[in-house]
């Protein structure tokens, strides 16, 4: 992982490489516009870039949604391919959930895919108090 880093500033995000792989590679989100991923970004609660050192390029990504004192939801994580295999999957989850300002907060995400990843930090299927009302996206 020494030749890669994470960031927490947005300013670094670089919005092209987040487009080019979730608006292609991500089956959770091919759906959003150009324009409502940015949205998307500029109303994050705090966003997570990871990025090879050399090149400055960046290879992975995670963003969160939250009210800032007890919830948030963990979104559009990714690694690319030319990068896996490098523990920068659960380096941007860690540095998301677990060093942040959320670190007491509880985390929801959804997933198809990483059910592993996520259990390493203790996601788990929810109790019986849980409901959700699924989108209506394309």
């Amino acid at each position: 992982m020494s030749d890669y880093e994470l960031d927490v500033d947005p300013a670094r995000i670089d919005v092209d490489a987040v487009w080019a792989y979730l608006s292609t590679d991500a089956y959770w989100g091919t759906w959003r516009t150009r324009g409502q991923l940015e949205a998307q970004l500029a109303s994050a609660w705090r966003l997570v870039g990871a990025y090879e050192r050399a090149t400055g390029a960046q290879v992975g990504f995670a963003r969160a949604v939250s009210d800032g004192v007890a919830l948030a939801y963990l979104a559009d994580v990714y690694v690319l391919d030319s990068a896996r295999g490098r523990g920068l999957g659960k380096a941007l989850v860690r540095t998301m959930i677990e060093e942040g300002p959320g670190a007491n907060f509880r985390w929801l995400l959804h997933t198809r895919d990483a059910h592993d990843l996520y259990r390493r930090f203790g996601f788990s299927a929810p109790d019986n108090t849980y409901l959700e009302r699924q989108g209506k996206q394309p």
